[in-house]
């Protein structure tokens, strides 16, 4: 079955789950009409279908390629990349003053949910640009915004994000790479990256990179950073490229996955930047950018996960094995009990993961429309939530696209596990989850858990309104998470983490079931159907992730160094 770009699913949500309409009431989202939102959820499907869904297999079969100093791409990329920059998708929600829509974030949210579920390899290029593009427009100076801007908008020039170094991974802080200020006001950028996401490439003609080095008199740490950025061809006043800078790619990572997405390693040797925000200031305007990345990983594993659960919905529909205990059935495997269970799961863990994701991108457009900061805390709640339950859907569903095929998944003619092999990058990406789940437990319960408690009081409102089997099991996990989250904030911060990612998986859990019961409350028999399987199968879990998120760091720090041994 080709690839179905899931657009009724998001008119649904829009509509349903998490309304769009409070967006839309602000000024400046008041063109994304119902018309104007139908329009770009169907032309962006169609593309995702057309045009991008088959470079899937070659970008996996064919990958970018380092070839004397030249990154060649995979097979139809620079077509593909091409159609979505003339069809305006880079500069979806960039600002009208240089040539965005202008639309909001969650309209953009779902466009990378479908270009993933189609070719997420050459989604990470646009991702990118979009992520440099949100960061000038909110950092860089007039001069730079008014020359870089609509080219990264337009899609002829591309943007990537140059933290990681050998010895500095999570912890950018440790980072070697060097600034000199020029007598002319430029900088001279020293320094390797690693990890660099599109950081070479052949689909565009000039290629912007945001790089974070120190100055001379930065501090050490992360305090001591600042932001360059930095063109491989230094452009003219004009917009016109000029001469070629001192920076290359000195080699192209060999990944698990995302073949068809060339990941660089870049060499700076004196290189002219320019500076981004104030000197030392670095991180809190790379953060700019990496806070909506964060989303936009996380809707990489729902967009995944939804190509790996209809390839093997159509695997499941055809083929025949065995015998199913079931009258009148179709004779193929998904009249089995344990294969209905597996898509069934697949499904409805999609449907959680794009509500979650939804309503983050929903309380990031309301914070810039309103300023509110209840929705900022919103915002800021739900980010580190969407980005870890996002990927880890992603990868738990590709895997189970496998378990399916069976044998045959473990085979790559049926293109089975390159979901699985693409995805498994999301939970790594921008700040491991592991790292998402000490955030939400610490920086975002700075508050004394006030944004939590009154998520999960319009929660428990909403599920109060019905008294169904499915309400009362929805209430009964906020109620724990609500005692959970309590017992947290009395904990010193280790055993708060201890227990962290148990207690981030065992939030989404609550909000899953939450979201579900919103859908079934719609009436609709399908999506009743689907929200009794989430809440009676998958919900109960949250009753274990809890009692382990309480567990605490005693058992952890009891174990010896001896204890780890092979």
């Amino acid at each position: 079955m080709p690839y179905q770009a899931p657009v009724r699913e998001y008119q649904f949500i829009f509509d349903q789950i998490v309304p769009l309409a409070p967006v839309v009431a602000n000024e400046c989202f008041s063109e994304a009409t119902q018309d104007l939102t139908d329009a770009v959820l169907n032309e962006c499907g169609k593309m995702c279908e057309e045009v991008m869904a088959p470079l899937q297999r070659p970008g996996d079969m064919h990958p970018a390629k380092l070839e004397n100093g030249v990154v060649r791409t995979s097979p139809g990329f620079a077509d593909g990349y091409a159609a979505i920059a003339e069809g305006g998708w880079v500069g979806i929600s960039a600002l009208p003053t240089h040539g965005g829509m202008g639309l909001p974030l969650a309209l953009n949210t779902a466009m990378h949910d479908m270009m993933c579920g189609a070719c997420i390899s050459l989604n990470l290029c646009p991702l990118l640009s979009q992520g440099q593009i949100e960061a000038l427009e909110h950092h860089a100076t007039e001069e730079l915004q008014n020359l870089y801007l609509p080219k990264l908008i337009s899609g002829e020039w591309t943007g990537t994000m140059n933290l990681t170094e050998p010895q500095a991974g999570s912890d950018v802080g440790a980072l070697t790479s060097k600034a000199e200020l020029q007598a002319d006001g430029t900088y001279k950028i020293s320094g390797q990256k690693i990890f660099i996401t599109w950081g070479e490439h052949d689909v565009a003609e000039n290629i912007c990179h945001l790089v974070l080095a120190r100055l001379p008199d930065g501090k050490s740490g992360p305090k001591g950073i600042s932001l360059f950025l930095v063109p491989k061809f230094i452009p003219n006043a004009d917009g016109s490229l000029g001469v070629r800078n001192d920076l290359r790619c000195v080699s192209l990572e060999h990944k698990l996955g995302i073949h068809g997405s060339p990941t660089a390693v870049m060499e700076f040797s004196g290189a002219t930047g320019w500076l981004v925000g104030q000197e030392h200031n670095g991180m809190a305007c790379m953060f700019t950018m990496m806070n909506n990345a964060r989303l936009a990983v996380g809707m990489q594993g729902v967009g995944v996960a939804e190509g790996a659960y209809q390839h093997a919905l159509a695997y499941a529909m055809d083929r025949k094995q065995g015998r199913a205990m079931i009258a009148d059935g179709t004779g193929a495997i998904i009249d089995h009990a344990d294969v209905r269970r597996m898509l069934a799961q697949m499904k409805s863990e999609i449907f959680a993961a794009r509500a979650i994701g939804v309503a983050c991108a929903v309380a990031i457009d309301m914070t810039k429309a309103t300023g509110d900061a209840d929705w900022r805390a919103r915002a800021a709640l739900l980010t580190p939530i969407t980005k870890s339950f996002g990927s880890d859907t992603g990868v738990a569903v590709a895997d189970l696209g496998v378990q399916i095929h069976g044998g045959m998944g473990f085979v790559e003619e049926t293109a089975a596990a390159q979901y699985l092999r693409d995805v498994r990058i999301t939970p790594i990406y921008e700040g491991t989850n592991g790292i998402q789940a000490m955030d939400l437990v610490a920086r975002k319960m700075m508050d004394g858990g006030a944004a939590a408690f009154a998520l999960m009081d319009e929660m428990v409102t909403l599920a109060s309104a019905s008294s169904s089997k499915l309400a009362v099991a929805v209430l009964a996990s906020i109620v724990e998470l609500r005692s959970t989250t309590e017992w947290l904030l009395t904990q010193e911060l280790n055993d708060r983490f201890a227990g962290a990612v148990a207690y981030q998986k065992a939030f989404a859990r609550v909000l899953g079931g939450y979201f579900h019961l919103v859908a079934a409350m719609s009436g609709k028999g399908k999506r009743v159907r689907m929200a009794t399987i989430y809440i009676n199968s998958l919900l109960p879990e949250y009753m274990a992730l809890c009692a382990q998120a309480r567990s605490g760091a005693g058992d952890l720090y009891a174990l010896e160094l001896d204890d780890f041994a092979a």
